[in-house]
C-alpha cells in the first residue's frame, strides 16, 4: 500500500513539475523582453497592446546620464499610422534611406528606464492637463506624444484660433487636455526687421517681459513644459527696464555686443519670476533642458549637415560651446528658482541624451529636394518616429515620481 502511494505522488509531482516547464515556455515565447513595446500594424478598431513585466522603477537615480542601446521594438507608430506628424519632420516620407536611427532607446548608468506606457500615462493624467511651452522643438515632442498615445486613442482639435502654432487637442474618455502654447522667445518680442545682418530677421527682446501668450493661459494647466532654445542664436537687440542693453549680431551703431546667453539666462529669470507671481497657477513647472544641434562641416547656413548613422557613445563627445552656456544657465535659473520655493519647479533633463544623437535629425530628408525652404539640413528638429519618442520616457518617470510624492505628502 505505501509503494502504491508513493508511486502515486511521484505521478502527481512529475506532471506539476510538466505543466510548469510548459507555462514557462509559454510565459518566454509570449514575453521575450522585459521591455513594454506596442505591436507594429496598423492602427484598428481594436488595441493591440503587448505589456511585459515591469522593468526596475527609475527611483531616484540620475536618469540624464547613461547611453542609447538597441530597442529591436521600435518605432512604436509610422508615418502612415500617426497624422500628427508635421512635414518638415516626416523623414521617411521624404525618402531618408535608413531606418536604424529609430531603434534605440535609453539607458541610464544605474537603473532601467520603462519604455513609455501609452494605457497607463492616459489613467496618470485623466482630469488634467499638460502645456507644451516654447518653439517648434516644443511642438516637435508634443507632436511626439500624440502619435505615442494615438495607439489607444486620438485626440480631439478644440482650438479655434486661426494660429496653426497654439494648438489645444481633448482626449474626451480621459479627460485629459494638451496643449502648444507658441513662444520662440519667452519674454515678449517684435520683430522689427525681415532680413537683418544674418538674414534671419532682427527681434526686439524685452528681457524682463513675458512673452504673453503663455503667461496669461497657464493658470488652467496642471503641467507645464517650459523651453526655448535655437531662436536665440538670431539676431536681436535686447531692452530691460525700458532701455537698450546691448544685441548679438545687429550691427547698429552705438549699441554693444553681448553674448547671447546674456539674454538666454535672463528669459529663463523671467519665467520663473512670472509663475511665481500667478496666483491662481496652483501647477508644476516643468524646464525642458536645452538640447544642442548637430551641424557639421558648416553652420546651419553654410552648408553644415548631419549625417551620422548611429547615437555616439557617452565618451565619444562632450557638450560644449554656445550649448554648455545655455545649459548651465538654464540649470543655474532652475536652481535658484527652486531655492526660493514660491511655486513647484521640476527638471526634465535631457541635454546629454540628445547630445549623443547626432543621426536623429531630418538633414535633407524633411522636404523634397527641389522645394525652397529656410532650413535646407535641418539638424535642429528630431525625425518622427525618432529619439524624440524617448522623452515621453523621461515625462512619464517624472509624472510617476510626482504621483509618490502627492501620496506622501497626503500621508504625513
Amino acid at each position: 500500500m505505501e509503494l502504491i502511494r508513493s508511486q502515486t505522488t511521484t505521478k502527481h509531482a512529475v506532471r506539476l513539475l510538466v505543466i510548469a516547464f510548459i507555462l514557462i515556455a509559454v510565459i518566454t515565447l509570449r514575453y521575450p523582453s522585459l521591455d513594454y513595446h506596442y505591436n507594429n500594424t496598423p492602427l484598428s478598431d481594436s488595441v493591440s497592446v503587448e505589456i511585459h513585466p515591469p522593468q526596475t522603477d527609475a527611483a531616484e537615480c540620475d536618469i540624464s546620464v547613461g547611453e542609447w542601446i538597441p530597442n529591436p521594438y521600435a518605432p512604436y507608430y509610422t508615418n502612415q499610422t500617426c497624422w500628427a506628424i508635421h512635414e518638415h519632420q516626416n523623414c521617411m516620407k521624404y525618402g531618408r534611406p535608413d531606418s536604424e536611427f529609430m531603434r534605440w532607446r535609453w539607458k541610464p548608468n544605474d537603473c532601467e528606464l520603462p519604455i513609455f506606457d501609452p494605457v497607463r500615462f492616459l489613467e496618470m493624467v485623466a482630469g488634467k492637463s499638460i502645456a507644451f511651452v516654447g518653439d517648434s522643438v516644443a511642438r516637435n515632442q508634443l507632436q511626439s506624444m500624440i502619435c505615442l498615445l494615438a495607439k489607444v486613442v486620438y485626440p480631439i482639435d478644440v482650438e479655434s484660433s486661426p494660429d496653426e502654432r497654439s494648438k489645444t487637442w481633448r482626449y474626451e474618455s480621459y479627460n485629459f487636455t494638451l496643449a502648444t502654447l507658441w513662444s520662440t522667445f519667452l519674454v515678449r518680442s517684435e520683430q522689427r526687421a525681415d532680413g537683418g545682418p544674418m538674414n534671419t530677421g532682427l527681434f526686439d527682446l524685452y528681457l524682463d517681459e513675458p512673452d504673453p501668450v503663455w503667461a496669461s493661459k497657464i493658470d488652467e494647466f496642471d503641467f507645464v513644459i517650459i523651453s526655448t532654445g535655437h531662436w536665440y542664436s538670431r539676431t536681436a537687440v535686447f531692452h530691460e527696464r525700458g532701455e537698450i542693453v546691448g544685441c548679438r549680431f545687429c550691427n547698429i551703431p552705438n549699441i554693444t555686443d553681448i553674448p547671447s546667453v546674456y539674454a538666454y539666462r535672463h528669459a529663463f529669470r523671467t519665467a520663473f519670476a512670472t509663475i511665481e507671481n500667478r496666483e491662481r497657477f496652483g501647477g508644476v513647472t516643468i524646464m525642458r533642458t536645452f538640447v544642442p544641434a548637430h551641424f557639421e562641416g558648416g553652420l546651419w547656413n553654410k552648408g553644415g549637415n548631419c549625417l551620422r548613422r548611429r547615437p555616439y557613445r557617452s565618451n565619444e563627445t562632450v557638450l560644449e560651446g554656445q550649448a554648455l552656456e545655455f545649459y548651465e544657465a538654464q540649470m543655474e535659473e532652475f536652481t535658484e528658482a527652486q531655492r526660493r520655493g514660491k511655486k513647484e519647479f521640476r527638471l526634465l533633463d535631457l541635454t546629454h541624451p540628445m547630445n549623443l544623437r547626432p543621426d536623429g535629425h531630418p538633414s535633407r530628408y524633411g522636404h523634397w529636394p527641389n522645394e525652397n525652404v529656410v532650413l535646407y539640413n535641418d539638424c535642429v528638429h528630431w525625425c518622427l518616429p525618432g529619439p524624440i519618442d524617448s522623452w515621453s520616457d523621461f515625462l512619464m518617470h517624472m509624472l510617476k515620481k510626482e504621483a509618490r510624492r502627492k501620496i506622501g505628502e497626503k500621508a504625513q
